[in-house]
């Protein structure tokens, strides 16, 4: 069993009061570390830092990162590399000052600038996604954060993690984007996913659709995190290419009407992945593929009628 001892309590920045930023400084701040500044832009990151971070002084992003033993960037990952550029060409960095990005993409490479002049990088990163409300300090408890660092300073992170209630898991630096791709796949692409047919539903007079399809949707994402692919239904799955079809078609028409053509794209581009991966686990033979890619692909033109097999199983400013 690892342990990870508690860290000597410091005094962190946060760069900046977005939604994981100011749950991040909060959490930290329970924790009985000293918050001594925060960068907020916006009237909402404002908010967020006086209802999350009261009493924390709103301060330019240098005075911040001069002030700190420990510095929390939490700002867009695009933004990080010229964030972290900027502050090491500022003069706000000191040699052994501690460094935090929370950016799933990145690893600790990005911090380049800043470690050349002595600074420590670490890369913590919750699979969680945040509202910004105090109700996210308890999402914490439990949540898996990423971490990424020199060895000799990856204890650092880890106990940072522990104290927040999260679990730490090692995730190397060259594996953050592929790591970063998955949870954006499983989370932000549910996302659309659900919002896509919410919107079918009330288009078909559905009042509450997001009521109608929690208990399928639960009982899906459940089924999915205890069974994997063996959880796998549907017509795709049964090879059920007629019915594929006839949604193929209710698509096209919804779509001339809705104009949401995203909507067909997305169904025919995972119906397609579906019928890849079922048929490499014995659950589609050769020809119930083909009939399936044939009805999904971007020039199909819909007409199958054919049986179906159905023997088949189921200062600077930053973004905050």
């Amino acid at each position: 069993m690892v342990h990870h001892s508690k860290p000597a309590r410091l005094g962190i920045g946060i760069i900046s009061a977005g939604k994981a930023g100011a749950v991040l400084g909060a959490a930290l701040r329970a924790c009985e570390h000293t918050i001594v500044g925060v960068h907020a832009v916006s009237e909402a990151s404002r908010e967020r830092a006086a209802m999350l971070l009261p009493d924390v002084p709103l301060l330019p992003v240098e005075q911040i990162a001069e002030r700190s033993e420990l510095l929390i960037l939490a700002v867009p990952d695009d933004e990080l590399p010229g964030l972290i550029t900027y502050l090491a060409s500022s003069g706000s960095i000191t040699a052994g000052q501690l460094l935090v990005h929370t950016s799933g993409r990145h690893g600790t490479e990005v911090f380049a600038p800043a470690t050349a002049l002595g600074a420590i990088g670490l890369a913590i990163h919750p699979a969680m996604t945040f509202t910004g409300l105090s109700m996210d300090l308890q999402r914490l408890n439990g949540t898996s954060f990423a971490v990424t660092g020199p060895a000799p300073f990856l204890p650092i992170a880890q106990a940072l993690v522990v104290e927040m209630g999260g679990e730490p898991v090692h995730v190397a630096e060259a594996d953050r984007a592929l790591y970063h791709a998955a949870l954006a796949h499983a989370s932000n692409h549910l996302v659309t996913i659900l919002g896509q047919a919410q919107q079918m539903l009330a288009s078909i007079g559905i009042e509450d659709p997001a009521h109608y399809m929690g208990p399928l949707v639960r009982a899906a994402v459940d089924n999915a995190l205890a069974s994997g692919e063996g959880a796998l239904t549907g017509p795709v799955a049964r090879g059920d290419a007629g019915t594929v079809a006839a949604h193929m078609r209710a698509l096209g028409e919804y779509a001339q009407g809705e104009k949401t053509g995203d909507i067909t794209d997305s169904y025919a581009a995972l119906a397609h992945a579906t019928a890849k991966r079922a048929h490499n686990r014995g659950l589609l033979n050769d020809e119930q593929l083909e009939r399936i890619e044939s009805l999904v692909e971007p020039s199909a033109n819909v007409e199958y009628t054919g049986d179906t097999d159905d023997s088949a199983p189921e200062n600077k400013e930053f973004s905050s």
